[in-house]
């Protein structure tokens, strides 16, 4: 038997964005050979090829601010081009109909780039069914740490042990747990 999800059940939940919401359209190898650029450009030696480890290191090498626009500059456009994904249809019904129950405050706690979050929001018209949206950029740490988490729940004026995350990724996964907040994959949220 399957347990439905009951995000009344808790006071807030938040969502992860691109992979649970909607599917930003990027292409996260063509952002790595840019962010690479970048380096190259600074005549620095880049640390590895790994995206997010580049985007770490580059505040060291004094290049943080031109990789950071580089990766928000590709997400914004991929946020422009995303597709919905069913999980989002949440948004526009909140509640549950067979109870009358009203869900809780509801954030975006993402990997990506705030206004990247903020565009696909309002591209796909369920920026009005969130109550705070926490990017990469919001915050000095970016998940798996668990500050952006945090930081979402503490703008719903929730507990953490009282919300709910809902990602599709172990990075997701991962940072509910460092957190001490519950967690559910997309499947285990999406009732229909």
């Amino acid at each position: 038997m399957t347990v439905r999800f009951d995000p009344t059940a808790y006071d807030a939940v938040v969502y992860d964005l691109d992979g649970t919401l909607v599917h930003l359209v990027v292409d996260w190898n063509a952002v790595a050979e840019d962010v690479i650029d970048v380096y190259a450009e600074h005549a620095i030696k880049r640390p590895g090829s790994d995206l997010w480890e580049l985007l770490e290191a580059a505040d060291g090498y004094g290049i943080g601010e031109a990789v950071e626009e580089v990766i928000a500059g590709h997400e914004r456009e991929g946020a422009r081009r995303s597709t919905r994904l069913p999980l989002a249809d949440r948004l526009d019904t909140p509640g549950d109909p067979e109870t009358g129950s009203e869900d809780p405050p509801v954030a975006v706690c993402s990997l990506n780039c705030e206004a990247a979050c903020r565009i696909a929001l309002e591209t796909h018209g369920i920026d009005g069914g969130v109550d705070a949206v926490v990017g990469r950029d919001t915050v000095s740490t970016w998940k798996p740490d668990p500050e952006p988490l945090l930081a979402a729940i503490d703008a719903l004026g929730a507990e953490p042990a009282r919300a709910v995350f809902i990602g599709d990724s172990e990075r997701d996964a991962n940072t509910a747990e460092r957190a001490g907040v519950p967690f559910k994959y997309v499947h285990e949220a999406h009732n229909k």
